[in-house]
């Protein structure tokens, strides 16, 4: 006997009252909270309830019975069925309130830690074609949209080049049009498509795991350079010819690059890029400052407002030029470099060898000789026999990924025992609970958010931290 499916409970005329973690907005309902998403405060809305527990609900928007006053158009096609620029319809001035409250609750509501007051977030210059590096995903099955009968849209038509749906691994969204990075981003990606189409080149299927075409992945500098990477199961003579065909119509091409990828995961670091046409690298210019960009290399996604937190990062440090100074999860040794001048000595640490490699032909590009790098894993690399073989450090910066420093990290940060620690992280609720691990020796002076991912509830935070 067939299971009756379960009737779904619709709360009407929900009043949405604030921005919450997350990207979802909250409402409160019969002594519970309400976590609904793509909800704007002062909506007055029908809400499907999709879990309800003791002390809380979550819920989707069924209809809005009276739209805020503050809520704005959608400014992407793709919006609601695409997993980024959540907040399209948060006014940004409400963005960047929401983003500081974010930052209040992890360190203190939540993290209960002792914080001064929250100086004001940088909000970005630029909302919109702000990104310098976007990855697509080719798939042989993509989204059906709404109406759309998967018994008709067969072939070329079922083809996709875009962003996977939230939640699935194996659903991509074909993209007509993104506004996150700046041209020839858009034009290059439908270009691959349709060149792709037209020579029969088999795009991957997630499922089976067959096909050729992978992943895509576009770099733009603000020189004006681009980089495009692609991510194959195989090099043959037509990938040779959609690589040329792609550079030989955009001259901004710069660099490009393959991957050979017969993994089951899309991860790309540990294979070798193969430099197919043009120069190795890509530029990336800051304070007189150039940073060379590879097929691997981590550089903040956002240019401008990268400037903008290094400029924050350096204020905390408060160098005189005497100082020892240990940048760790230097990436390209962006901020090690950018410090450099004010510094005795700089030593970075990063996982990613080819990071490393690029990090110093950067010092040798710009003439800085007071930089060392080391590549490895961090709580392997930075021990007491490395403290002594380096020198103690007098500050460390660190940035590192968003699950935050492994605790053997904190424990040999406490060893060396530094002045002062600037902490840059792109989650506050991580910083928080490595924050707490060197509080017994370690507080809090300063706070500053900067906001390096408009349209989304993704924070950049910075915090320092003074020997008690």
């Amino acid at each position: 006997m067939a299971r009756k499916k379960k009737e779904k409970t619709i709360l009407h005329n929900v009043l949405i009252e604030e921005v919450a973690a997350e990207g979802n907005a909250i409402a409160r309902v019969d002594g519970k909270v309400l976590f609904v998403p793509q909800a704007v405060p002062g909506d007055v809305a029908d809400i499907c309830v999709t879990k309800s527990k003791k002390n809380y609900m979550e819920g989707y928007v069924a209809d809005i019975i009276h739209p805020s006053p503050y809520r704005q158009k959608p400014f992407c096609i793709h919006y609601g069925i695409c997993g980024g620029c959540k907040w399209q319809p948060l006014p940004y001035r409400m963005q960047l309130e929401a983003k500081e409250k974010q930052v209040y609750d992890q360190l203190v509501r939540i993290g209960r830690l002792d914080v001064p007051e929250i100086e004001p977030i940088i909000g970005s210059e630029k909302q919109r074609y702000y990104r310098n590096k976007l990855e697509f995903t080719f798939s042989k099955r993509r989204w059906l949209l709404d109406g759309e009968n998967p018994d008709e849209v067969t072939g070329n038509d079922r083809l996709g080049l875009g962003f996977h749906v939230g939640r699935f691994f194996d659903k991509v969204l074909d993209i007509k049009e993104c506004h996150l990075q700046p041209d020839p981003s858009n034009d290059i990606r439908l270009f691959i498509k349709r060149h792709a189409l037209e020579n029969g080149i088999e795009f991957f299927d997630l499922r089976e795991h067959t096909g050729v075409l992978r992943n895509l992945t576009i770099r733009t500098a603000s020189s004006g350079e681009t980089m495009i990477i692609l991510s194959v199961t195989r090099f043959d003579e037509k990938i040779a010819e959609l690589l040329n065909a792609v550079a030989d119509n955009f001259p901004q091409i710069s660099s490009v690059y393959y991957f050979i990828n017969t993994k089951a995961n899309d991860s790309t670091s540990d294979l070798t890029a193969v430099l197919y046409r043009g120069k190795d690298t890509i530029y990336e210019e800051m304070e007189g400052l150039r940073f060379r960009i590879g097929p691997k290399s981590f550089f903040q996604t956002n240019s401008l407002q990268a400037y903008n937190l290094y400029k924050v990062a350096r204020e905390f440090a408060g160098l005189t030029g005497k100082e020892t100074v240990y940048d760790l999860y230097t990436g390209t040794g962006t901020i090690a470099q950018f410090v450099s001048s004010r510094a005795s000595k700089v030593i970075g640490i990063e996982y990613v060898r080819e990071a490393v490699e690029d990090a110093a032909a950067n010092c040798r590009d710009n003439g800085i000789s007071n930089c060392e790098f080391f590549a490895g894993d961090m709580k392997d690399i930075l021990t007491g026999e490395f403290l002594q073989e380096h020198g103690r450090p007098d500050v460390i910066i660190l940035d590192p990924p968003r699950a935050g420093i492994h605790p053997d990290v904190a424990k040999t940060i406490l060893e060396a025992a530094p002045e002062r620690i600037v902490y840059v992280s792109c989650n506050p609720a991580s910083q928080a609970r490595d924050i707490a691990l060197l509080s017994e020796r370690y507080s809090i002076g300063r706070v500053r958010p900067v906001d390096m991912f408009p349209q989304t509830h993704h924070v950049e935070n910075i915090v320092l931290l003074n020997r008690k």
